[in-house]
Protein backbone atom coordinates (compact mmCIF):
# COMPACT_ATOMS: atom_id res chain seq x y z
CA UNK A 1 0.00 0.00 0.00
CA UNK A 2 1.35 3.44 -0.96
CA UNK A 3 2.23 5.82 1.83
CA UNK A 4 3.53 9.36 2.13
CA UNK A 5 5.46 8.68 5.35
CA UNK A 6 9.20 9.01 5.18
CA UNK A 7 11.09 5.74 5.52
CA UNK A 8 14.51 6.32 7.07
CA UNK A 9 17.65 4.17 7.14
CA UNK A 10 16.01 1.09 5.65
CA UNK A 11 18.20 -1.92 4.78
CA UNK A 12 18.05 -2.40 1.01
CA UNK A 13 19.71 -3.94 -2.01
CA UNK A 14 19.68 -2.36 -5.47
CA UNK A 15 18.23 -4.83 -7.98
CA UNK A 16 18.42 -2.73 -11.15
CA UNK A 17 18.71 0.89 -12.30
CA UNK A 18 17.66 2.62 -15.51
CA UNK A 19 17.72 6.21 -16.79
CA UNK A 20 14.85 8.55 -15.97
CA UNK A 21 14.49 11.91 -17.70
CA UNK A 22 17.75 13.75 -18.41
CA UNK A 23 19.72 13.47 -15.18
CA UNK A 24 17.98 10.96 -12.92
CA UNK A 25 17.80 7.22 -12.37
CA UNK A 26 15.05 4.90 -11.24
CA UNK A 27 16.28 2.11 -8.99
CA UNK A 28 14.38 -1.08 -8.28
CA UNK A 29 15.07 -1.59 -4.58
CA UNK A 30 14.62 -4.73 -2.47
CA UNK A 31 13.89 -3.60 1.08
CA UNK A 32 13.78 -5.76 4.18
CA UNK A 33 10.71 -3.97 5.57
CA UNK A 34 8.88 -2.87 2.42
CA UNK A 35 9.72 -5.47 -0.21
CA UNK A 36 10.34 -4.44 -3.80
CA UNK A 37 9.83 -0.75 -4.56
CA UNK A 38 10.95 1.68 -7.28
CA UNK A 39 12.65 4.90 -6.18
CA UNK A 40 13.78 7.85 -8.27
CA UNK A 41 17.29 9.12 -7.57
CA UNK A 42 17.03 12.70 -8.78
CA UNK A 43 20.17 14.01 -10.44
CA UNK A 44 22.02 10.71 -9.95
CA UNK A 45 23.39 10.82 -13.50
CA UNK A 46 25.13 14.12 -12.89
CA UNK A 47 28.92 13.70 -12.49
CA UNK A 48 28.99 15.32 -9.04
CA UNK A 49 25.90 13.60 -7.63
CA UNK A 50 26.40 12.10 -4.17
CA UNK A 51 24.10 9.26 -5.22
CA UNK A 52 26.00 8.42 -8.40
CA UNK A 53 28.46 5.91 -6.92
CA UNK A 54 26.12 4.48 -4.31
CA UNK A 55 23.53 2.73 -6.46
CA UNK A 56 25.45 -0.53 -6.76
CA UNK A 57 23.92 -3.98 -6.85
CA UNK A 58 24.91 -6.83 -4.50
CA UNK A 59 25.82 -4.46 -1.63
CA UNK A 60 23.85 -4.02 1.58
CA UNK A 61 22.87 -0.35 1.84
CA UNK A 62 20.71 1.89 4.00
CA UNK A 63 18.27 4.15 2.19
CA UNK A 64 15.83 6.93 3.06
CA UNK A 65 12.88 7.70 0.80
CA UNK A 66 9.37 9.15 0.81
CA UNK A 67 6.35 9.54 -1.46
CA UNK A 68 2.73 8.50 -1.85
CA UNK A 69 2.87 7.42 -5.49
CA UNK A 70 4.09 4.15 -6.97
CA UNK A 71 7.58 5.59 -7.47
CA UNK A 72 9.12 6.98 -4.28
CA UNK A 73 11.76 9.71 -4.03
CA UNK A 74 15.17 8.61 -2.77
CA UNK A 75 16.70 11.15 -0.37
CA UNK A 76 19.81 9.39 0.87
CA UNK A 77 21.67 6.10 0.58
CA UNK A 78 24.75 4.89 2.48
CA UNK A 79 27.01 1.87 2.85
CA UNK A 80 26.23 -0.20 5.93
CA UNK A 81 28.34 -3.33 5.43
CA UNK A 82 31.70 -4.34 3.97
CA UNK A 83 32.02 -4.27 0.17
CA UNK A 84 31.28 -7.60 -1.52
CA UNK A 85 33.33 -8.37 -4.63
CA UNK A 86 30.93 -10.23 -6.93
CA UNK A 87 32.44 -10.96 -10.35
CA UNK A 88 32.80 -13.58 -13.07
CA UNK A 89 30.15 -16.29 -13.05
CA UNK A 90 29.00 -15.11 -9.63
CA UNK A 91 28.08 -11.76 -11.19
CA UNK A 92 25.84 -13.47 -13.76
CA UNK A 93 24.26 -15.50 -10.93
CA UNK A 94 23.58 -12.25 -9.09
CA UNK A 95 21.95 -10.70 -12.16
CA UNK A 96 19.80 -13.83 -12.49
CA UNK A 97 18.66 -13.69 -8.85
CA UNK A 98 17.87 -9.99 -9.11
CA UNK A 99 15.85 -10.52 -12.27
CA UNK A 100 13.87 -13.31 -10.62
CA UNK A 101 12.93 -10.97 -7.77
CA UNK A 102 11.90 -8.21 -10.17
CA UNK A 103 9.81 -10.60 -12.24
CA UNK A 104 8.18 -12.62 -9.46
CA UNK A 105 7.85 -10.41 -6.36
CA UNK A 106 4.83 -8.08 -6.24
CA UNK A 107 5.69 -4.52 -5.35
CA UNK A 108 5.44 -3.27 -1.77
CA UNK A 109 4.85 -6.66 -0.20
CA UNK A 110 7.25 -7.36 2.66
CA UNK A 111 9.33 -10.57 2.55
CA UNK A 112 11.80 -10.17 5.46
CA UNK A 113 12.80 -13.86 5.52
CA UNK A 114 13.50 -13.80 1.79
CA UNK A 115 15.47 -10.56 2.20
CA UNK A 116 17.66 -12.18 4.85
CA UNK A 117 18.19 -15.25 2.67
CA UNK A 118 19.08 -12.97 -0.25
CA UNK A 119 21.65 -11.24 1.99
CA UNK A 120 23.10 -14.65 2.91
CA UNK A 121 23.20 -15.66 -0.77
CA UNK A 122 25.08 -12.50 -1.78
CA UNK A 123 27.81 -13.37 0.71
CA UNK A 124 28.08 -16.84 -0.82
CA UNK A 125 28.30 -15.40 -4.35
CA UNK A 126 31.16 -13.18 -3.20
CA UNK A 127 33.18 -16.31 -2.34
CA UNK A 128 32.74 -17.63 -5.89
CA UNK A 129 32.20 -21.15 -4.56
CA UNK A 130 29.28 -23.60 -4.95
CA UNK A 131 27.39 -21.15 -7.17
CA UNK A 132 25.01 -23.72 -8.65
CA UNK A 133 24.00 -24.95 -5.22
CA UNK A 134 23.47 -21.38 -4.04
CA UNK A 135 21.14 -20.81 -6.99
CA UNK A 136 19.11 -23.96 -6.30
CA UNK A 137 18.67 -22.98 -2.68
CA UNK A 138 17.61 -19.45 -3.55
CA UNK A 139 15.21 -20.55 -6.31
CA UNK A 140 13.48 -22.98 -3.97
CA UNK A 141 13.29 -20.48 -1.10
CA UNK A 142 11.92 -17.81 -3.45
CA UNK A 143 9.05 -20.01 -4.64
CA UNK A 144 8.28 -21.15 -1.10
CA UNK A 145 8.24 -17.57 0.25
CA UNK A 146 5.90 -16.56 -2.58
CA UNK A 147 3.49 -19.25 -1.43
CA UNK A 148 3.93 -21.69 -4.31
CA UNK A 149 3.61 -25.34 -3.35
CA UNK A 150 6.85 -27.22 -3.96
CA UNK A 151 6.18 -30.61 -2.31
CA UNK A 152 9.34 -32.66 -1.84
CA UNK A 153 8.52 -35.28 0.79
CA UNK A 154 5.12 -36.56 -0.42
CA UNK A 155 3.58 -37.28 -3.81
CA UNK A 156 0.34 -35.79 -5.10
CA UNK A 157 -1.65 -38.44 -3.21
CA UNK A 158 0.05 -37.69 0.10
CA UNK A 159 2.19 -40.81 0.04
CA UNK A 160 5.82 -40.53 1.28
CA UNK A 161 8.42 -40.16 -1.46
CA UNK A 162 10.42 -43.35 -2.05
CA UNK A 163 14.13 -42.68 -2.53
CA UNK A 164 14.72 -45.33 -5.26
CA UNK A 165 11.58 -44.49 -7.26
CA UNK A 166 11.27 -42.19 -10.29
CA UNK A 167 8.46 -39.63 -10.44
CA UNK A 168 7.08 -37.06 -12.83
CA UNK A 169 7.09 -33.67 -11.14
CA UNK A 170 4.43 -31.34 -12.51
CA UNK A 171 3.89 -27.75 -11.38
CA UNK A 172 0.71 -27.30 -9.31
CA UNK A 173 0.60 -31.06 -8.56
CA UNK A 174 4.05 -32.14 -7.43
CA UNK A 175 5.50 -35.67 -7.80
CA UNK A 176 3.24 -38.29 -9.39
CA UNK A 177 3.43 -41.72 -11.03
CA UNK A 178 5.29 -41.85 -14.35
CA UNK A 179 2.14 -43.03 -16.11
CA UNK A 180 0.04 -40.15 -14.76
CA UNK A 181 1.15 -37.35 -17.12
CA UNK A 182 3.45 -36.44 -19.98
CA UNK A 183 4.04 -32.97 -18.54
CA UNK A 184 6.74 -31.96 -16.08
CA UNK A 185 10.17 -33.34 -15.22
CA UNK A 186 11.23 -36.92 -14.54
CA UNK A 187 13.08 -37.02 -11.23
CA UNK A 188 14.39 -39.57 -8.75
CA UNK A 189 12.81 -39.66 -5.31
CA UNK A 190 16.22 -39.32 -3.68
CA UNK A 191 16.72 -35.96 -5.37
CA UNK A 192 13.46 -34.66 -3.90
CA UNK A 193 14.37 -35.93 -0.44
CA UNK A 194 17.85 -34.42 -0.72
CA UNK A 195 16.34 -31.06 -1.65
CA UNK A 196 13.94 -31.30 1.27
CA UNK A 197 16.95 -31.78 3.57
CA UNK A 198 18.92 -28.99 1.83
CA UNK A 199 21.53 -31.56 0.81
CA UNK A 200 23.21 -31.13 -2.59
CA UNK A 201 26.48 -33.07 -2.27
CA UNK A 202 25.77 -35.70 -4.93
CA UNK A 203 26.26 -34.85 -8.60
CA UNK A 204 22.95 -36.44 -9.61
CA UNK A 205 21.07 -34.36 -7.06
CA UNK A 206 22.71 -31.21 -8.39
CA UNK A 207 21.84 -32.12 -11.99
CA UNK A 208 18.23 -33.15 -11.36
CA UNK A 209 17.49 -30.29 -8.96
CA UNK A 210 18.68 -27.87 -11.65
CA UNK A 211 16.34 -29.47 -14.18
CA UNK A 212 13.44 -29.31 -11.74
CA UNK A 213 13.99 -25.70 -10.70
CA UNK A 214 14.52 -24.58 -14.30
CA UNK A 215 11.15 -26.11 -15.14
CA UNK A 216 9.33 -24.63 -12.12
CA UNK A 217 10.85 -21.15 -12.50
CA UNK A 218 9.99 -21.18 -16.21
CA UNK A 219 6.44 -22.24 -15.43
CA UNK A 220 5.84 -19.36 -13.02
CA UNK A 221 7.65 -16.78 -15.15
CA UNK A 222 5.61 -17.50 -18.27
CA UNK A 223 6.74 -17.02 -21.86
CA UNK A 224 9.01 -13.98 -21.48
CA UNK A 225 12.66 -15.17 -21.27
CA UNK A 226 15.11 -13.91 -18.66
CA UNK A 227 17.71 -11.43 -19.93
CA UNK A 228 20.29 -12.84 -17.52
CA UNK A 229 19.84 -16.35 -18.94
CA UNK A 230 20.45 -15.03 -22.46
CA UNK A 231 23.57 -13.18 -21.25
CA UNK A 232 24.94 -16.32 -19.59
CA UNK A 233 24.32 -18.38 -22.76
CA UNK A 234 26.07 -15.79 -24.95
CA UNK A 235 29.12 -15.75 -22.66
CA UNK A 236 29.34 -19.54 -22.77
CA UNK A 237 29.20 -19.50 -26.58
CA UNK A 238 32.13 -17.06 -26.88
Amino acid sequence: MSTNSKQENQDVYILHTYPFKETSLIAEVFSESHGRIPVVAKGARRPRSSLRGMLQSFQLLQATWSGRGEIKTLHNIEWCDKFLQVDGNALICGFYINELIIRLLPREDSYPKLFNFYHHTMKILATGENLEIALRRFELRLLQELGYEVPLKKDENGEPIISEKFYIYEAEYGPSELSKTNEGVKILGKTLLDMAEDEYKEDNTQLQSKQLMRYLIGYYLGDKPLNSKQLFTSLQDN
